[in-house]
């Protein structure tokens, strides 16, 4: 990879990096609080992705800085979501296109995020789930705190499907008891002292994540008879190729066991607990002592679907699946409750954070620095976003259309005219150039080489953690942690 650098370069790199740290002239450096929440598709206020939903700290948050909303992941599931994030280079240049693949594989090279922070000499911090969790790494971070397991309810799974954590219930709980708060009240407690070197913090919270379980008082505040579902068409799918719908499976048995309402209740109901804790965090920061010298950047690693398309969960190349949150506020940012409607992608993350931190820049680097939306919002923009599900499977969004292309078919979607994209105008004669145009944008030689499964990981490597009474896995390994808990200095 040109401008990437060994492990062993890296580890020398950061023994020298206190003096070799080359910074634009200002008081002192800027600190950075990332918070990550997981599976939260557009379902916030500043989005408007719902009329129910409840999201007050992340709303307060983007009226201190800018909310972009055409904001898209560049793989709609966590593992290379989170990597390409953490590193800057696209899925289609690394190859990590799967939750399995083990992304430090894909790329043995890649300076992530807070290596580049540690490098000029920060304290870099994680907390909860910011890379996909059995994919971790120690060399990210000076200190990582984690968590054991989530709670769930007694009996679980309680909704009768019987689909292990495709699974909604209020818990009999404080959220003092949950994972997530403690998440958010470590890294409350450390935004709350003075630091001797900068930092870079990153919490991660797992909720709306499946199982959708939360303390009951959010559950009372979503009765399921007033939860409002998405609006679908019935022949929506007719028009699009057999390879895009995923399975029918979770919408058939949602809806015939009349539990949409209950699902989206649910949903509302752990985005407002995710919400609270980024509250706790936000506030701890506004009390301490680094609120005025900390730099605040929100995502969300992928969209959501609760029955649009009669789709559930990611996995897909449409609207749902790949729009996420994202806000930067905090210092160095000059707009305040600014909305960006240019189109901009989660590979802009590392770029952004590295030049308001006011670090050089990477090279490698696929994403571009916001700072020119950040001032003016409205600042023209051409680049459009790009979502893959493989080297074959992959999505251009621009502000105006949505194109996908399938190994079997092609789909085109004007947002201008059809937001729910509900008409695939891939074959009208009429569209062929806007066709040809935006499929031109996708890359010319995405990579097909074979990674690593991380099944085929010998035990010990994969770093399971134990857990606490009365705590659990999910079903899958999503809930893997690689480092143990460890509090700062």
């Amino acid at each position: 990879m040109n401008g990437g650098i060994t492990r062993r370069e890296f580890v020398a790199g950061s023994m020298g990096a206190a003096a070799a740290c080359a910074r634009p002239a200002q008081a002192k450096p800027r600190n950075v609080l990332m918070i990550a929440v997981d599976d939260l598709n557009d379902w916030i206020g500043v989005l408007g992705g719902h009329s129910q939903t409840l999201t007050p700290n992340i709303d307060r948050l983007a009226k201190r800085g800018v909310a972009f909303r055409r904001a898209y992941c560049q793989a709609p599931m966590c593992n290379p979501s989170r990597a390409s994030l953490m590193t800057g280079i696209r899925p289609s240049t690394s190859g990590c296109y799967e939750n399995a693949d083990i992304w430090r594989e894909a790329l043995p090279d890649a300076v992530t995020l807070p290596q580049h922070f540690m490098q000029h000499g920060y304290e870099a911090l994680g907390g909860g789930k910011i890379y996909h969790s059995n994919q971790n790494e120690a060399a990210s971070w000076d200190y990582y705190f984690t968590t054991h397991g989530y709670l769930a309810p007694e009996g679980f799974p309680v909704n009768g499907l019987d689909r292990g954590h495709f699974d909604w219930s209020p818990l009999d709980a404080t959220d003092e008891e949950t994972s997530d708060t403690m998440i958010a009240e470590w890294a409350g407690d450390y935004l709350r002292q003075e630091h001797e070197k900068p930092f870079f913090l990153a919490p991660g919270l797992y909720r709306p994540h499946l199982p959708w379980y939360a303390p009951e008082k959010y559950f009372e505040q979503f009765p399921e008879a007033e939860a409002i579902v998405p609006e679908i068409l019935e022949n929506d799918l007719d028009d699009v190729p057999p390879s895009a719908i995923r399975s029918l499976r979770d919408h058939t048995e949602v809806t015939g066991t009349r539990q949409w309402k209950r699902a989206v209740a649910a949903y509302l109901a752990c985005i407002h607990y995710a919400d609270q804790n980024v509250g706790r965090i936000l506030t701890a920061l506004e009390e301490g002592p680094h609120a005025d010298n900390t730099v605040i950047c929100l995502w969300t690693d992928h969209g959501w679907h609760l029955g649009e398309k009669k789709h559930w969960r990611k996995f897909t190349l449409w609207e749902e699946s790949c729009r996420v949150a994202l806000v930067v506020a905090g210092a160095g940012v000059e707009t305040q409750g600014g909305l960006c409607d240019r189109t901009v992608e989660l590979l802009d993350v590392y770029p952004t954070l590295t030049d308001l931190a006011g670090l050089p820049a990477r090279p490698e680097l696929e994403g571009v620095s916001l700072r020119p939306w950040l001032e003016d919002p409205a600042a023209p923009r051409e680049r459009p976003a790009m979502t893959h599900l493989g080297p074959e499977r992959a999505a251009v969004r621009t502000e105006r259309w949505r194109y996908i292309t399938y190994p079997d078919g092609e789909q085109l979607y004007d947002h201008d005219n059809d937001p729910m994209e509900w008409t695939n105008l891939a074959q009208r004669p009429e569209h062929a150039e806007v066709k040809r145009e935006l499929a031109a944008m996708l890359p010319k030689n995405p990579s097909r080489k074979t990674v690593m499964d991380w099944e085929e990981l010998p035990e010990q490597e994969r770093r399971l953690a134990p857990l606490a009474p009365g705590r659990f896995h999910k079903s899958d390994p999503d809930n893997d942690i690689g480092l143990a808990p460890r509090r700062s200095r």
